[in-house]
This record gives structure tokens, C-alpha cells and sequence, in this order.
């Protein structure tokens, strides 16, 4: 059975450790937190996504950063922390895109035109993020059933979907019946499978696709899906 994950600790309650022997790049990058963990997360991201949970080596994460395990587990506490906050920061990362966007400041369709090529640019580009989701997946959501961060993050891209939907729906673009969830649904769907599934469908239907950047569904005609599906 997987042990609790434990809360990384506040940033801002930091210290440098006074410890006697504290090499002095460590102390020099426990003054700097922010960009400590920074760089930490961005290696364990691609160590994470490349092996998984289990594959995935505190040691090679240190060895990258130039840093050790013991400052990792300072900022961390354990493995499965740092997981989970890798979790949580691609997911941070990716609403924080969504709302630069202004989509309140588009017109209904132009705003929906803009998410959903967003959302497809962003899973095209950033693999690590749907490994990570698959992942996170395979363990049945466990670690981000911890976070009490996750519902907060992910609520802003149903909020923003809501009023976009209801201004669709006051101008006569939009059909009446859809829920925003629903349609946030259908947008990832279409924009997930088509970076997870990429490989696998390349090769048992012969396409011929570049697998490094494969598109088994084109930008347009996945925006043209959802142009129909929410259309009156």
C-alpha cells in the first residue's frame, strides 16, 4: 500500500540549514529557493514522464540539478512529494497560459476557436504533460487525490468555459443544453489522443506520420469539431 504523501513545506518558511559542513553551493541555493525548486522541478518533469513513478530515480534528478538528495528532500520530503508537486506545477503552468488567453474579451466562437487551439498546441508541444496525466492514470489518480491544490487549479478552466458558453448561448451561436465540463471533455479528448495515442496508431495503420511531432488529428479540423459540437 502507497504511504501518504507528505506536503512539501512552504517555500517561504525556508531556511539555509546551519549545520557545521554544509557544502557552500548547497547553502547558496537554500538562500535562493525559488529558483532551487524551479530547477528541481523542471528535471524531475522529465525524469518523471520518461519512467514513471517507480522508474524514476531521486539520484539522476540530484545529479542534474548539481544539487543532492538531502536538498531535495528538504524542499520535498520525499519522492512521492516531489511527484506530486511535479503533478501540480504542470498543471499550474498550463492554466496560467489559459488565462492569458482574455477569452472574455473575444467573441463567443472567436474565444472557442482560441481555447481549443491552445489546448491542442499545448498537448502537441509539451509530451511531458500528457506522460505525466497518463501516469498519474495508471495510478488511479492517488497522489493528485492528495493535493489540496488540484480542484483549485483546475476549477479556473470550468469557470472560464461557463461564462464563454453562456455569452454563446445570450448571442444565438451557442446550443442551450451544454454543460461546461462536458464540452472541456471533448476538447481534451480530441487534443489528448492525439499525442498519447500517436505512436501506437502510427504504426498499426501504417500512416507514415513523423512520430516526433505526429498529428493524428489536424489543429483545423479538431477546432472544426468543436465549432459543430457547441453550434445551434
Amino acid at each position: 500500500m502507497n504511504e501518504p504523501v507528505q506536503t512539501a513545506k512552504p517555500i517561504a518558511a525556508k531556511r539555509a540549514p546551519r549545520r557545521e559542513g554544509v557544502r557552500g553551493k548547497e547553502l547558496s541555493r537554500t538562500n535562493d529557493p525559488a529558483r532551487t525548486t524551479a530547477e528541481i522541478l523542471e528535471v524531475a518533469t522529465r525524469e518523471f514522464a520518461a519512467k514513471g513513478l517507480a522508474g524514476a530515480r531521486i539520484d539522476e534528478i540530484a545529479a542534474a540539478t548539481r544539487t543532492s538528495k538531502r536538498m531535495i528532500y528538504y524542499y520535498f520530503v520525499n519522492k512521492d512529494g516531489l511527484y506530486l508537486a511535479v503533478l501540480e506545477e504542470a498543471y499550474r503552468r498550463m492554466r496560467t497560459i489559459e488565462a492569458d488567453l482574455h477569452l472574455d474579451d473575444l467573441e463567443p466562437m472567436a474565444a472557442l476557436e482560441r481555447l481549443v487551439g491552445f489546448t491542442y498546441d499545448h498537448h502537441r508541444d509539451n509530451e511531458d504533460f500528457i506522460r505525466l496525466v497518463m501516469s498519474e492514470n495508471v495510478h488511479q489518480g492517488h497522489y493528485l487525490a492528495q493535493s489540496p491544490r488540484i480542484h483549485a487549479l483546475n476549477l479556473t478552466a470550468i469557470s472560464a468555459l461557463e461564462r464563454l458558453l453562456t455569452r454563446g448561448v445570450a448571442s444565438g451561436v451557442f446550443r442551450a443544453d451544454l454543460q461546461p465540463l462536458e464540452v472541456h471533455s471533448f476538447i481534451s479528448a480530441l487534443c489528448f489522443f492525439n499525442v498519447s495515442n500517436r505512436h501506437t496508431f502510427g504504426l498499426i495503420f501504417q500512416t507514415g506520420l513523423d512520430q516526433e511531432k505526429a498529428s493524428i488529428l489536424s489543429r483545423e479540423h479538431v477546432i472544426d469539431a468543436m465549432v459543430r459540437f457547441v453550434s445551434c
